[in-house]
């Protein structure tokens, strides 16, 4: 268990089931590998909403609003229009650099796997995306050390919501809609 997903265990206490998936099936048709941290948090969380406002996506979600693999899908194609006339952020500049959505928020921001040329699951990084607009910001951390940082207060966006994280946690896992 990785020390990020031991933090967010003190946070919230995890459901009684945990949600295994057929990785194989999920990074094939990504047509990448996925980081083993974003695979724990998923094994023992779920899709969930954190806070009544951070959406982890999860591939065959229950909640088919927040399926990571759709989001991928869309978020690609999206982002390729957008980058027509909008700049780049300088960290995608490099040739081959991708993002990946794992999360989005109930306002619309989006948080991204940096995914650079060369670079290993396990060594990518998150992105935030501001709702309809140009600003990114860039942290050199794993998707799970990102959420239980912002959660514990020990990490602040300036796209996120000044509401979050809340004075007392919420946690849900997403179900059927």
């Amino acid at each position: 268990m990785s020390n990020a997903l031991a933090r967010l265990l003190e946070i919230a206490p995890a459901p009684n089931e945990p949600r295994d998936k057929v990785w194989s099936e999920v990074e094939h048709t990504l047509g990448v590998g996925l980081p083993e941290d974003y695979k724990e948090l998923i094994r023992v969380y779920g899709g969930s909403n954190w806070d009544d406002y951070l959406y982890i996506l999860e591939p065959d979600c229950p909640n088919k609003h927040y399926d990571l693999l759709k989001w991928a899908k869309y978020q690609f194609e999206d982002l390729q229009d957008l980058w027509t006339f909008e700049e780049k952020p300088e960290e995608l500049e490099a040739e081959g650099s991708i993002v990946i959505p794992w999360a989005t928020t109930d306002n619309g921001e989006c948080l991204y796997w940096l995914v650079l040329p060369d670079a290993e699951p396990n060594q990518w990084t998150v992105m935030v995306n501001e709702a309809r607009g140009p600003r990114w910001e860039h942290y050199s951390v794993s998707c799970t050390q990102f959420l239980a940082s912002a959660l514990n207060g020990e990490l602040q966006s300036n796209i996120l919501s000044s509401m979050f994280p809340l004075a007392t946690h919420a946690f849900r896992r997403l179900g059927p809609v």
